[in-house]
């Protein structure tokens, strides 16, 4: 029988760098790994490049040979390209699993896809996960931050594993069984917008002090150092005060200098947009960040507008280091709090029961946005929280109104020298439309009863109502 002789408490299939990093962490912390790949050739290479370890892990070259090798009932990692590879996967490995196996998707999936994949596994026997991973290379190999969707099945199978190989913060594994089905993925989804606004935050930041401020990447790397020190400590904080004093080795320069100034996205981030409009919620930060990269994308459109269009930009005095920080605080605290409102649309949604200060926790260390106010987050949502928002919460109300000012006086100097801040702007705004409890959505109704007779409801009597209108 298999369990007689397998040996393995799991099993990775890929190796790439994500796969061969978790595969890696699992046997430094105590646990035998069977290991396989597409392209067979890795394998040997593999288990080869860390002898200390290689006594627990077991390559395998044959599909069959791999999941026999792991214990009963099985828990399977795949680290694959999500899509049809992942459909297509499960499809080869059914016929070969038992009652009560485990199949992990530990890559960036659609959540809808997860949702039915799970469905489509209800009732056979076998599960499936949906893991989200975030900390790349280095946080796979020596503690990420991870997000489990899936049955309690799965999870009592694969918790003594996964906490010991997560990132820890304060001796606390930084994971959890986040709810059913999709759930895991779509906290990561929404994991990487928030983290989509933060960069594009830092990079305006950056911006504004490099081409309006005259300052070079060592200046501006330094401030960011200073940054790190307090309550804006972050990974992204501090990544991007290294790479600002990094040199390029070719030319003597500043690394950021030969850079090409166009960014890419995997998706991830338009995901967090399209399933926040679904839920009919608002992420312009997020959305800012998104957009920012795909117009970098037109270099070439960008250069030859650059001399043809007047900004009739003004000249004025750039704002405080001590106004920077707080606009970078403040927009980090309405970035995640857009973040935050998703996750709880697509709680009530999809009846995932997810918990806001759970999720803040387990992305305190070893994920992408690790920051020192994550653990602010998490005791706000613990603590009682008007409307279930997050700005809302006694403690960012604090926050909030020491550095709302200061991100009101960098968007308006980056607005008035014409230095574009989508992101910081977006926030800005967002804030701003929160705060003002007689908005202007009646002026919208009014113009869709002109033109449509869509209707309205009215301030002083229930029930859908029309106007008045004067004829044009």
């Amino acid at each position: 029988m298999a369990q007689d002789t397998a040996k393995a408490d799991i099993g990775v299939y890929g190796l790439g760098t994500m796969g061969s990093a978790l595969a890696l962490n699992l046997a430094d912390n105590g646990f035998n790994v069977a290991v396989t790949n597409r392209e067979t050739s890795w394998i040997n290479d593999f288990i080869k490049e860390d002898t200390d370890l290689a006594g627990q892990l077991t390559g395998h070259t044959d599909l069959a040979d791999f999941i026999q090798a792991i214990k009963t009932p099985r828990t399977i990692l795949f680290m694959i390209p999500s899509g049809k590879p992942m459909d297509m996967m499960i499809e080869t490995v059914k016929p070969l699993l038992s009652e009560g196996d485990t199949i992990i998707d530990g890559g960036n999936a659609d959540f809808n896809e997860t949702r039915r994949r799970s469905a489509e596994l209800d009732g056979t026997g076998l599960h499936f996960v949906g893991m989200g991973v975030s900390g790349g290379e280095d946080g796979a190999r020596h503690g990420p931050s991870m997000m489990v969707g899936g049955t309690d099945h799965s999870w009592t199978q694969l918790k003594p594993m996964a906490e010991a190989i997560a990132a820890k913060f304060e001796g606390t594994p930084c994971v959890a069984h986040v709810g059913s089905d999709g759930a895991g993925h779509f906290v990561k989804t929404v994991h990487n917008g928030i983290e989509y606004a933060d960069m594009q935050m830092i990079a305006e930041i950056y911006g504004l002090l490099r081409d309006q401020g005259g300052q070079d990447p060592v200046q501006i790397g330094q401030m960011f150092d200073r940054w790190a020190k307090g309550p804006l400590s972050s990974y992204l904080i501090e990544i991007s005060g290294a790479a600002l004093q990094s040199v390029d080795s070719k030319t003597g320069k500043p690394m950021v200098d030969v850079i090409l100034d166009k960014a890419g996205q995997k998706g991830t981030g338009g995901w967090t947009l399209i399933e926040a409009l679904k839920l009919g919620q608002s992420a312009n930060a997020i959305e800012a960040a998104v957009g920012a990269r795909s117009w970098s994308s037109e270099k070439d459109m960008r250069m030859a507008a650059e001399p043809l269009l007047d900004k009739g930009a003004l000249n004025v005095d750039l704002p405080s280091e001590d106004d920077l920080e707080n606009a970078m605080l403040a927009g980090r605290i309405l970035g995640h709090a857009q973040g935050f409102r998703i996750l709880s649309a697509a709680s009530e949604e999809f009846e995932w029961s997810l918990d806001m200060a759970q999720i803040a926790e387990i992305w305190r260390a070893g994920c992408i946005i690790r920051s020192a106010l994550l653990d602010e987050f998490a005791s706000a949502f613990r603590a009682e929280l008007p409307f279930d928002h997050l700005i809302l919460a006694p403690v960012m109300r604090i926050r909030l109104a020491g550095s709302i000012l200061g991100l009101r006086r960098v968007v308006a100097a980056s607005v008035l020298t014409g230095q574009p801040v989508p992101a910081l702007s977006a926030a800005l705004a967002w804030h701003d439309s929160m705060a003002l409890g007689r908005g202007t959505a009646n002026m919208i109704q009014s113009q869709r009863d002109f033109f449509g007779a869509h209707g309205f409801e009215r301030l002083d009597m229930d029930g859908k109502h029309h106007g008045d209108w004067n004829d044009v």
